[in-house]
C-alpha cells in the first residue's frame, strides 16, 4: 500500500512541476504548451518508476535501472524537433525544445525520488523562461534595429558579398528576405542589429560599391 501512495505522490508532483513550465510556454503561445509539458513530465516519471520498481521487486542486480531513463533523454528529441521552425535565416522554437527536454529530466528526477532536485530545477527553469528574455533585451540595449532594403540585379554572388561585408564589420544579421521583381532584378531586405557607434551612412556607402546593387533604403527602429 505504501508503494502505491509513493507512486501517486510522484505522479501528482510530476503533473504539477510539468504544469508550471508548460503554463509559461502556453502563456507565451509557444508550439508546445501546457498539455505537452505535463505529458512529457508524467511519461518520464512513469518510465523511471517502472524501471526502478521492476529492478527492486525482481531483485535484478545485473540490470541497470537507469537504462529506460536514458532512452527517454535521447528519445525526447523528436518532440523538440517538432517545435523548431526556420523562418528565413532565423530559427524559432529552440527554447521550447530545450524546455521539453528539461521537463523530461525533471520527470526522471521525480520518478527516481529526487523531489528536492526536481522542484528546485523547475523553479530555475521557470525563472529562466519568464525573466531571461528581459535580461537579454537589456544586454542588447546598446543596439538598434536597422533594415536595409536594396534593389539589385538578379545575379550570383550579390548576397554573399553583402553578408561578407557586414560580417567583416561585425554587424549582426538577424534576417534576410528576397523577393523577385522581374526577370532582371530582386529586392533584398536585410535586418540587422547595429551598435550605436556603427554609422549607417558609412555602411550604405560601402554597400553601394557592391556590383549589382542599384538602390539602397533603410528603415530604422
Amino acid at each position: 500500500m505504501e508503494r502505491y501512495i509513493v507512486v501517486v505522490f510522484k505522479l501528482i508532483l510530476s503533473f504539477l512541476l510539468g504544469g508550471i513550465v508548460g503554463y509559461e510556454r502556453e502563456f507565451k503561445n509557444r508550439p508546445a504548451g501546457l498539455r505537452t509539458h505535463v505529458l512529457v513530465c508524467l511519461g518520464a516519471t512513469l518510465v523511471q518508476i517502472i524501471s526502478i520498481d521492476y529492478y527492486k521487486l525482481n531483485n535484478l542486480a545485473t540490470i541497470d535501472p537507469m537504462r529506460l531513463g536514458a532512452q527517454v533523454i535521447s528519445g525526447i528529441g523528436f518532440l523538440g524537433a517538432g517545435t523548431i521552425l526556420k523562418e528565413g535565416v532565423n530559427i524559432k522554437g529552440l527554447t521550447t525544445a530545450a524546455s521539453i527536454w528539461a521537463v523530461a529530466c525533471i520527470g526522471l528526477a521525480v520518478g527516481s525520488g529526487l523531489y528536492f532536485e526536481g522542484i528546485v530545477t523547475t523553479l530555475f527553469i521557470y525563472f529562466c523562461l519568464r525573466w531571461f528574455k528581459k535580461i537579454e533585451k537589456r544586454i542588447i540595449a546598446g543596439k538598434r534595429y536597422v533594415v536595409f532594403k536594396m534593389i539589385a540585379k538578379d545575379q550570383p554572388g550579390v548576397i554573399g558579398e553583402i553578408a561578407s561585408i557586414l560580417g567583416k564589420r561585425k554587424i549582426n544579421i538577424t534576417n534576410i528576405e528576397l523577393e523577385k521583381i522581374d526577370d532582371y532584378y530582386v529586392e533584398i531586405e536585410i535586418s540587422t542589429n547595429l551598435l550605436y557607434m556603427q554609422n549607417v551612412n558609412d555602411i550604405i556607402s560601402i554597400l553601394e560599391n557592391v556590383n549589382g546593387i542599384e538602390t539602397i533604403k533603410i528603415k530604422e527602429e
